[in-house]
């Protein structure tokens, strides 16, 4: 399930095993959150347990397997947490397949996983599991639990505001709650916030403004490129950095409109989400193939050079903004 349904299934059923795995952090933490509330433990100290993944190994494997029987004090359940947890497929057949199929009855198992590892069992196909999703969700879902966030706060939120806010935020859950709670404290209980408080209260992250400055290239909006190039400069990015990104938008760009498939395929292919895909291939249609090629070509052997030392990073991202703008 995704992090999003979690909530609503604890209130009908706590399931005996869970794997919250996924990149967002924040998820993570609000899962394992969830499911302790759930349980209403009345003695946490002594009935919520926690375990390194990377210890379990051998002789501590099984002592941790047999560890889950142990009945809760004074409790109605007792929660055993595993952090980043990756065990071969021998030590899951061996060891833990056994608890999976036939687990305590008052033990909640929780493994919290940044994601699948090589060599390792995939935990999430694994029958008598719970897999909670927690990975970096599209915008329109990300606005869509944005607006609870908000209103839990005491907010009320437009629905363009919400996805601006999101793009600041660079999808990023954390930085999104925290903003979140800024603004609570900035606009007070039954706050509205619109397109407007989003621009003057929620900083733009890193990430959002390198989207903004490699959208301006391919515009070719160069007041607007500079005015942004020249903002992460004084905020410490580097040229190398600057140059580097454009480098990889215009080698996005090329990949997707020069290989075949559907977008969720080549999405699939390039570790993307279809959607960007969908729209780097509208925009490599504007711009036109050739045109796309050859700023590629012309930005990698520029930041190639600013690496080995033909040219100064300074001279290289120069260079690239006059091919950029002025051919």
């Amino acid at each position: 399930m995704k992090f999003t349904q979690l909530a609503s299934s604890l209130k009908t059923e706590i399931g005996p095993v869970y794997l919250i795995e996924g990149d967002e952090v924040y998820f993570r933490d609000h899962a394992v959150k969830s499911i302790r509330e759930a349980c209403a433990l009345m003695q946490p100290s002594l009935n919520d347990v926690r375990y390194e993944g990377e210890v379990l190994k051998g002789d501590k494997l099984v002592s941790f397997r047999d560890d889950l029987y142990a009945a809760p004090f004074f409790d109605e359940w007792r929660i055993a947490r595993v952090y980043e947890f990756y065990p071969t497929e021998r030590d899951y057949t061996g060891v833990l397949e056994k608890y999976v199929q036939s687990p305590c009855e008052s033990t909640v198992l929780i493994i919290v996983n940044s994601g699948k590892k090589a060599n390792t069992v995939d935990l999430k196909r694994k029958k008598g599991i719970t897999y909670v999703d927690c990975g970096r969700e599209e915008e329109e879902v990300l606005s869509r639990w944005l607006y609870g966030v908000m209103r839990r706060a005491g907010l009320s939120v437009d629905a363009d505001a919400a996805g601006m806010m999101v793009s600041y935020c660079a999808q990023n859950a954390a930085r999104m709650k925290s903003e979140t709670d800024k603004l609570a404290l900035l606009l007070g209980e039954g706050g509205r916030v619109t397109r407007k408080e989003v621009e003057e209260y929620v900083a733009k992250d890193t990430e959002y403004k390198i989207y903004e400055l490699t959208q301006a290239a391919s515009r070719g909006s160069y007041a607007t490129f500079t005015e942004i190039m020249y903002d992460l400069l004084q905020k410490g990015f580097d040229e190398n950095a600057i140059l580097s990104s454009l480098t990889s938008h215009f080698k996005s760009l090329y990949e997707c409109a020069t290989m075949r498939g559907s977008d969720a395929e080549i999405a699939q292919a390039l570790n993307m989400k279809p959607y960007p895909v969908k729209k780097n291939r509208e925009l490599a249609a504007r711009m036109g193939l050739a045109r796309v090629k050859e700023y590629y070509n012309k930005l990698f052997a520029l930041s190639c050079g600013a690496k080995n030392g033909t040219y100064t990073k300074n001279s290289a991202l120069g260079v690239a903004v006059a091919k950029i703008f002025f051919g």
